[in-house]
This record gives structure tokens, C-alpha cells and sequence, in this order.
């Protein structure tokens, strides 16, 4: 009931991306359903349910320190990032009403600390995203200026205390409606008053004042006071940051709080003031605003939250919380993989930002538009300026005015600009991953052990037919007589699977006559009896009634092989990726339609090398196009495709493939890395004190038996 609402395309999309992968040139990744869209059947994957149950929420990650009291191991409180690595050990701060000595800062978000017993403590401090005022809260505001400024028309600063009878009629007004006492009541009118000096009026929600004034730097200071509240101010201040840039050709500093928003002009920018409020348009301001929130520190958050929310970014695995700093690499390569104008290098970068059709992205926008700014409330008051209905006032000033001095002096949180240093990657490193590559020579490069391992476990463990539909959507076609390492080949330990698969028409047995020499084909054999010869030479017309309710037609005995065709099982979902890669290919059995487009026979067969990758660990072209009945020369150039995604890496692994280039894709060669490196350190492990004193006393002759 509460997704009554929700657009037909909109649930599509979600059950493609909870089935086929958060995004599809990072393989399955993030994949937590089972989708049979034969049968129109969803069923949760292995796994699911626990990486829902230690991740699931919607409170956002911040970034924040846990503060580890030892030696008993008691978490006494949190630290801000920023406030954490700027400490050091022996640093005294104040958590909670104790003072706290720093023993060591860990690069896992930990401190660990011990009793400082009451010596002199610095006060640590916090920086997060402040809340946005509401548009009633700012409204009120409005009045009440207006209301101080309408009780003192005549003050000026510097004569509230002569108690004038309009101030004083001010003041007892300010204690009867708000609370305040005398020295309360004469600050508030004193501001208001002095403000008004400067600017000639009061920005209230009713009128808006841009002021312009120099600073020390020879530039100028741009302020358009505006108190509609964070949001709506956060919105108008990327939005003009943005029209600036692209009018101007410079990167402008800007920062936004609820009363106004500021705009550093560099001696590039001269124009009329008065024209700042008409460089936006409600009809056009959306795309102003998406283009500039691309761009910002913004997307990047609301990304991370709204991938760690639809469990496409982890912040727990294995019992253990995935740090802070990791989990913002790993959002920034997911928003790489998934929108990769988002990442591009500026220099290459051509005209607008096209934001691609993807549910995330689409919720990351609407949090954008609606949650971290508020698009329509300023649509609404664009649209008032342009009718009058909002009163708006340009001011060049000699002093900046005291209604600027907050934006000024804002908190970070208020900056539209620029990351602060903490965000930088290079703070999450601690040390290298893989050794030296001269260590690694005189070692013996990879261990041939770990290359194993990492590919035997890296091939399915397929359990239910609905794990091999799985497996035959990633591998996009699976050869009938393959026999991978360390494993029984298909058609002897998937055999029950692949007949419950062809039963319901989910899967299907397909042949393609080899464009390869003989000496590179796998398995080929003659048709069999009652097949006859396509027109166009692309192998056997196979009667599917002539097959057994098994396997389907069984290799006749090698004397009788040409190297002319090849067998592939292939399901319901990949017969148009499949149709594309082999255009000849025959079918076994016609399978009814299945949604989608017909993809291009390089994405097909990239979608197709990459499935193949992430499951045989180091290998090379030459056999990929063997195993796939495919020329080297196109697997070669689907190969360069996939490495420029930076899927894969390059390199020569395993020694028993001899010279040729070697491929693998990236997380099987870390975890190659990670076991071949534990396999080193086991080797020089240290022993126990206990067997180091035993071998020390009787190198020196003390133990009985052994003196001189």
C-alpha cells in the first residue's frame, strides 16, 4: 500500500537493478534477486538476507570518530573527522565531563585514549550539516524585522540607548510579544536599525537586497539577502554559482545559510547588480541547478547515502562496520561505474551533463531537489521577482552591513565549494596492498597456489536451477563440453539443473558453427542424423524433437569431430546478447520472448568477456576466443574496451600461460594479491617468546644439558 503510487516503469527499473546489478560494467554487483522472467517469479538471492539485516537503515553515515577508553575497551564518546586527524598522541580533549589522554588515532575511525585524571584538556569541536530553517519559521522571521524596523523608522545607530519614545514603545512591543528583557530588546533593535542604515531597508521574505562591496583582496563580495532558509538559499546560491561560471568562464567561491546567500567576485565579473536577480528563470532553473549540484560536494554525499539506504554500498561485512573513509572510495568508484560523466576529467568535458536513466540516480536527484535544497519553493520565488510581488533592491555599500557579517563567518557546513582535505582519498591509505614489484620477482611473482584457489572459488557454486539461470545470465553462454579448473565440467554437475531449465523454458541448447582454424577449436562434431545444412553455412538445422529429455543431442566419439560447431546452453534472458554475438546461431528449442532491447553485438560481447572474467581468473586472449568460438582479434578489442572501464588489469600472472598478455579482472587478482602475500608472511612469522627463550638458553649454554 505505501508503493500504491509508484510508477510501473519505475518498479521495472528497481527489479532490474536488484537483479542484474547495480551496474552492468561492474558484473553482478549488488545483485540480491532472483528474477525468472519467463514465469514472472522474483526470489531472493543467497545472501540477501543477512546484508539486509546488518545494513539495512536509513540514518545517514557521518563522519565521526569512535573514542575507545583502554585498557577496558569502553567507548566513552565520538569525534568529528576533521577534530581527529588533526590530533595527535598525547593530545589532551574533553569528552563528557573527564579529560582524556590520545594513546593512538586509527585510520579505522577509532581513538583510543586513557585517563588524563583531570589535566588540562582541549575542547574538541563538531561540524556536520546544519538543518535548513522552514519557510514558516522564515516567514515569521520576516515579520518580526519588519515589525522592529516599522516600531523605529526614525532611529539611527548609536542612539537606541536615549531611549527615544519610539524605541521605547519598541522595546516594550519586543517584551511583550517575544520574551525579552530591556538589554535583549535594544541588541534586536540595534541590529535591525543598523542594518537598515547600511542597505536602506530590511531583507525580509517580501524583499530581497543584493550588496556589493570590496574586500581586502581587491575583489568584491556579492550578498543577496534573501532569509527564505537554507534550502531554498542553498538551491539559488549552486544555481547563480553555476550561471557565473558559465558566463564568466571562472570557478566561483559561494556559500548559502538561511538568511542570504554570498558569491566571491573575482576583477573578471562587472555587471549591472541590479541584473543578479534575473540571471535565473523558473522555467529553466531545474536544469541550472542539476547541472551545478553535479558538480558539488552534494552528489556525492546524497549519493553515499542513498546507495548505503538501497544496500548497493555496504557499511557492515562480516560482523566488522566498513570504515568511513573506505566506504567513500567505494561510493566514488559506484558512481563512476554507474555515471561516469560524473567523474570525468573537466578538460574533456563537453557541454551539459546528461544524467542517466537509473533508479539511483533518480532518487540521489529527487533528495537533491527536495531534501538538501528546495527546487519549488524557489521556483516560486523566482517567479514572484518576475511578477513584482517580491521587492528587490541592488546596493553597492562602502562597509559591508551588519546583516552580512553571519555569512562571512558561516561554518563550513554553508560552503557550496571544494571538499574540505579530510575527503581527500589519500587520507584512507595505510600502506601498500601488493609488495614492490621487484619483491615480487624475487619471490616468484604470484603464488601459483593462490592463483588456484582464487579460481576454484571464484567458478558458481551452483545449488538450484534458479542459481544456474543466474550463472548463465553472467556468462551470457555457456559452453556445453567446458570443463573449468578444479570443477566437473557443465553437463555432468549441472545436469538436473539444466533440464529443469529447459523444461520451463528458461534455457536452451544452441550450436554455432566455429569461425576458428582447427588447431583453436574446442569441441566440434558432425550433425546428426535428419540435421541438414543452413543456406547460409552457419552449421546444422537440429530438429528439436529428435532430442532426448536430457541434455540433447551427446558428442558422437572423436573420430567422427569436425571443427566446424559448437554447443552453447544459453537462457531465455540472453537470446538477443547471444543473437548478437553469433548471428548464425541455430536454437534447440524456441524460448518465448523476454522484455529488453536488443543490445549491439560489442555490448553483448563485452557484457559476455566480462561475465566470463569475473569467474576464470587469469587468462588469455587466446583462450578466451577458444572457449567462445570467437576470433582473437575481437576478443582482443572487447578486452581494451573492458581495461578502459577499468574492470581489468593487465599482466603477466600465471607462468603456466606462457607469454602472452594475461587478463584478470580486478577483485580476483586482489584477493590473488592478499593470498599470496599472507602465503609470504606465514613464511617469516615469528616464533613464540617461549621457543625464542628455549633456543636462547641453550645457544648460550645456560639450559641444563647444554653448558660447557
Amino acid at each position: 500500500y505505501p508503493y500504491r503510487d509508484l510508477e510501473r516503469k519505475d518498479f521495472e527499473d528497481l527489479l532490474a537493478m536488484l537483479a542484474d546489478g547495480i551496474a552492468s560494467q561492474r558484473g553482478r554487483y549488488g545483485a540480491y534477486l532472483y528474477r525468472d522472467r519467463v514465469n514472472k517469479r522474483l526470489k531472493a538471492r543467497r545472501g540477501a538476507r543477512m546484508v539486509a539485516i546488518m545494513n539495512g537503515g536509513a540514518i545517514p553515515e557521518t563522519a565521526l570518530y569512535t573514542v575507545v577508553a583502554e585498557p577496558e575497551g569502553t567507548v566513552v564518546g565520538t569525534l568529528h573527522e576533521d577534530f581527529a586527524v588533526e590530533s595527535m598522541k598525547g593530545d589532551i580533549v574533553l569528552l563528557g565531563n573527564m579529560s582524556w589522554r590520545i594513546r593512538r588515532v586509527e585510520n579505522a575511525g577509532r581513538i583510543l585514549v586513557e585517563d588524563a585524571h583531570g589535566a588540562p584538556p582541549s575542547i574538541p569541536f563538531w561540524l556536520g550539516e546544519a538543518p535548513g530553517r522552514t519557510a514558516e519559521l522564515s516567514h515569521q522571521l520576516g515579520e518580526l524585522r519588519q515589525a522592529i524596523s516599522d516600531l523605529a523608522p526614525n532611529t539611527v545607530p548609536g542612539f537606541v540607548n536615549q531611549k527615544s519614545p519610539e524605541v521605547l514603545n519598541a522595546v516594550e512591543w519586543l517584551k511583550r510579544e517575544c520574551g525579552l528583557d530591556d538589554s535583549g530588546a535594544e541588541q534586536a533593535i540595534e541590529y535591525i536599525v543598523t542594518g537598515r542604515t547600511v542597505l536602506g531597508a530590511v531583507p525580509t521574505t517580501n524583499t530581497i537586497i543584493a550588496e556589493r562591496f570590496f574586500d581586502e583582496g581587491g575583489g568584491m563580495q556579492l550578498i543577496v539577502h534573501a532569509p527564505f532558509g537554507a534550502r531554498i538559499n542553498k538551491a539559488w546560491g549552486l544555481s547563480l554559482r553555476k550561471r557565473f561560471c558559465v558566463s564568466f568562464n571562472f570557478e566561483l567561491q559561494a556559500a548559502a545559510t538561511d538568511n542570504g546567500v554570498n558569491i566571491s567576485l573575482a576583477e573578471q565579473h562587472s555587471f549591472p547588480l541590479a541584473d543578479v536577480f534575473h540571471f535565473l528563470h523558473e522555467n529553466t532553473v531545474k536544469e541550472v541547478l542539476q547541472q551545478a549540484a553535479l558538480l558539488s560536494p552534494l552528489l556525492e554525499t546524497r549519493w553515499r547515502w542513498d546507495a548505503n539506504r538501497a544496500l548497493a554500498l555496504l557499511r557492515n561485512w562480516n560482523g566488522k562496520k566498513i570504515p568511513l573513509q573506505v566506504q567513500r572510495m567505494r561510493s566514488a568508484d559506484l558512481l563512476a561505474s554507474v555515471f561516469p560523466d560524473a567523474a570525468q576529467c573537466q578538460e574533456n568535458a563537453d557541454g551539459p551533463i546528461v544524467v542517466p536513466d537509473h533508479p539511483l540516480l533518480r532518487e540521489v536527484m529527487k533528495d537533491i531537489f527536495q531534501e538538501a535544497m528546495d527546487l519549488e519553493g524557489l521556483k516560486d520565488v523566482l517567479r514572484k521577482i518576475r511578477s513584482g510581488e517580491i521587492k528587490c533592491i541592488a546596493v553597492d555599500t562602502p562597509v559591508p552591513s551588519v546583516f552580512s557579517h553571519e555569512i562571512l563567518n558561516s561554518n563550513p557546513y554553508a560552503f557550496l565549494d571544494d571538499a574540505p582535505l579530510e575527503e581527500r582519498r589519500a587520507r584512507a591509505v595505510e600502506m601498500r596492498r601488493t609488495l614492490p614489484e621487484s619483491v615480487l620477482q624475487e619471490v616468484g611473482a604470484l603464488d601459483p597456489a593462490a592463483i588456484a584457489e582464487v579460481r576454484a572459488d571464484a567458478w558458481p557454486d551452483v545449488r538450484d536451477a534458479d542459481e544456474l539461470a543466474d550463472t548463465l545470465q553472467t556468462l551470457v553462454a555457456l559452453p556445453e563440453n567446458f570443463q573449468p579448473p578444479g570443477h566437473r565440467s557443465p553437463a555432468e554437475s549441472w545436469q538436473v539443473f539444466l533440464n529443469t531449465l529447459r523444461q520451463s523454458n528458461r534455457a536452451t541448447r544452441a550450436n554455432v558453427k566455429s569461425a576458428l582454424p582447427e588447431a583453436t577449436a574446442l569441441h566440434n562434431f558432425e550433425p546428426q542424423d535428419g540435421a541438414s545444412a543452413l543456406p547460409n553455412g552457419f552449421g546444422p538445422q537440429v530438429d528439436a524433437s529428435e532430442f532426448p529429455n536430457d541434455l540433447g543431442p551427446q558428442a558422437p566419439s572423436p573420430a567422427l569431430h569436425t571443427p566446424t560447431d559448437q554447443w552453447f546452453w544459453v537462457s531465455a534472458e540472453k537470446v538477443k546478447a547471444f543473437t548478437a554475438i553469433y548471428p548464425g546461431a541455430q536454437f534447440a528449442e524456441q524460448l518465448p520472448p523476454v522484455d529488453g532491447e536488443v543490445p549491439s553485438p560489442e555490448d553483448a560481447l563485452k557484457s559476455m568477456v566480462t561475465g566470463w572474467l569475473a569467474h576464470l581468473g587469469p587468462t588469455n586472449a587466446s583462450s578466451l576466443a577458444a572457449l567462445l568460438h570467437l576470433p582473437v582479434a575481437e576478443i582482443d578489442k572487447t578486452l581494451l574496451r573492458i581495461e578502459s572501464t577499468g574492470l581489468v588489469l593487465r599482466g603477466n600472472f600465471d607462468k603456466e600461460l606462457g607469454e602472452e598478455t594475461q587478463w584478470c579482472e580486478r577483485r580476483l587478482l586482489a584477493r590473488i594479491h592478499r593470498l599470496t602475500l599472507g602465503t609470504l608472511r606465514k613464511q617469516i612469522e615469528p616464533v613464540t617468546a617461549a621457543t625464542f627463550m628455549r633456543w636462547l638458553l641453550r645457544w648460550q649454554h645456560v639450559s641444563p644439558g647444554s653448558q660447557a
